[in-house]
């Protein structure tokens, strides 16, 4: 037990870097701990590198919603997020906005844990005659993100370009090689998407954010357990069908919103969106227990090892929601310093940051998709539209995956 508390700790520890670096998500230090397995298992022992895998992908769901609030830089689980947590910060209530979504991340491990028996007991048994039907569900999804939309023409428009982009990318994602080998597309396909046009408008932007404070969450219990419901139950359609990801999941959240996403309850859709963020990571180990089906990165990683009880990486998980909630807290008060900050100044450095982590982990190829994935993200701020509709580099090539039109 000393070895899994080692691990719980240093799962942590990495799990706020993960979350707090613009660029680096969990998944990525799964895959060094992979590479790291031997000298691993010699520290921790293997019960004590799955707790560290486990809590490392928990705490990172709380963390993450720093970076989204503060800079407006996403990771593949807070891309739609950002939109209302960024827009609150800059209304000076940044540190509610990441109170509300801590909560929400909270309120989502919570919700999922009678899920999680469920999945254990019903999924063996059903996902065979589910699996066929997860395409037509992102179809339905899309076209009423579009259909809802104040614009449909353009928000097509924008979907249909964005998901070639993501075909583009995830196509010839082996051409992404970085200093560490085989690097991913993601990073640079929604750090273009939806991180770079944000600190672009930060550079250009001559208004200065309003003084952050804090005056309270603003939002009833009520609201915070009707949409961490909501979340949760997102998050379980994640965790479940393969080839959904947390931001298709945030996707179906704001189906009914998308016409203007960024006036609409933001507070709300916050809790709901972290709620599906936590809740699909906790269901994804149901998944893999269950059925061997595995949802993320830190999955695949995880399943490379014998697994030890599942009781005990549900105990894990638990401990790492709680630390992960008051490390999210807590940061969020230092956090709301930099927004005295000269703005400008902070975009151009993590601009910088994000550019070089590209170069880092991705190479030229990795370069060539931020570049396009940053002229496609500036369209809908030009024209009007909520960027959520960039979604489609996601959801059109899982969607013609899942039709076995393309492989990958």
């Amino acid at each position: 037990m000393l070895g899994v508390a080692a691990g719980l700790l240093a799962g942590i520890v990495l799990g706020t870097i993960s979350g707090l670096v613009p660029g680096i998500h969990s998944n990525t230090l799964a895959g060094i701990a992979a590479a790291l397995s031997v000298p691993l298992i010699l520290v921790f022992g293997i019960d004590g590198v799955c707790a560290m895998i486990v809590s490392m992908m928990i705490v990172h769901t709380f963390v993450d919603a720093v970076p989204s609030t503060f800079l407006g830089v996403p990771d593949p689980d807070t891309v739609l997020s950002v939109l209302p947590a960024h827009k609150l910060c800059l209304q000076g209530s940044g540190q509610g906005a990441v109170r509300v979504s801590a909560l929400g991340s909270l309120w989502g491990f919570i919700l999922c844990l009678p899920l999680f028996a469920l999945f254990v007991l019903v999924l063996p048994l059903v996902q065979g005659y589910v699996d066929w039907g997860i395409g037509l569900v992102i179809l339905l999804a899309a076209g009423l993100l579009i259909v809802f939309s104040k614009a449909p023409a353009w928000s097509f428009a924008v979907f249909m370009v964005s998901g070639i982009l993501g075909i583009y990318a995830m196509r010839f994602s082996y051409f992404s090689f970085g200093v560490f080998g085989i690097g991913e597309s993601l990073l640079p396909l929604l750090t273009g998407l939806f991180g770079i046009p944000v600190l672009l408008t930060s550079m250009k932007s001559v208004t200065k954010p309003a003084a952050q404070s804090f005056s309270g969450l603003l939002i009833s219990p009520k609201q915070i357990l009707k949409n961490g419901m909501k979340g949760a139950a997102a998050g379980a359609i994640v965790g479940w069908l393969p080839g959904f990801s947390s931001g298709t999941a945030n996707a179906l959240l704001a189906v009914r919103r998308s016409s203007d996403v960024e006036k609409t309850d933001p507070r709300e859709y916050l809790v709901s969106t972290s709620a599906a963020n936590t809740a699909n990571a906790v269901l994804g180990l149901a998944a893999l227990y269950a059925i061997g089906r595995m949802r993320s990165g830190a999955m695949v990683t995880l399943a490379s090892f014998e697994l030890p009880s599942m009781f005990l990486l549900i105990l894990v998980a638990g401990i790492a929601a709680l630390a992960g909630y008051f490390l999210t807290v807590g940061i969020s008060v230092f956090c709301r310093r930099f927004m005295c900050l000269n703005q400008g100044v902070l975009a151009r450095i993590v601009l910088i940051f994000l550019v070089g982590m590209t170069v880092v982990f991705c190479g030229p190829f990795g370069i060539l998709i931020l570049v396009l994935a940053t002229l496609v993200g500036l369209i809908p701020g030009m024209i009007g539209i909520p960027r959520i509709f960039c979604m489609g580099a996601i959801m059109l090539p899982v969607m013609l995956f899942m039709f076995d039109i393309l492989n990958f």
